[in-house]
């Protein structure tokens, strides 16, 4: 199982591919992919997404569920998915709290 992720353009932030070609902010908002020609057709529409100038640094990557809820594989996309490691404050997890 594999996610499509990038960084949007205008602010940098950390986004994955949605439904309906939306970039989400939660990787637990992500489409997720599974077998080569629904990644590859993922990674087309985020790769026109990079023409476009909405994303940047498209690719995929390794998902699993727990309990339901998508999660990254590799502890760097677990990183990207939480936010900053130091200053917790200005990341998305700030965000979850005060959701």
């Amino acid at each position: 199982m594999k996610v499509i992720t990038a960084n949007r353009l205008l602010n940098g932030d950390v986004v994955w591919l949605g439904e309906n070609a939306a970039w989400v902010e939660r990787v637990t908002l992500a489409k997720v992919f599974d077998g080569k020609d629904d990644v590859d057709s993922g990674l087309a529409i985020g790769q026109q997404a990079e023409k476009n100038q909405e994303v940047v640094g498209v690719y995929e990557m390794d998902v699993t569920l727990e309990e339901g809820v998508i999660v990254p594989v590799r502890l760097r996309e677990r990183i990207r998915a939480a936010g900053p490691t130091t200053h917790p404050q200005f990341g998305k997890q700030a965000r979850a709290v005060s959701a």
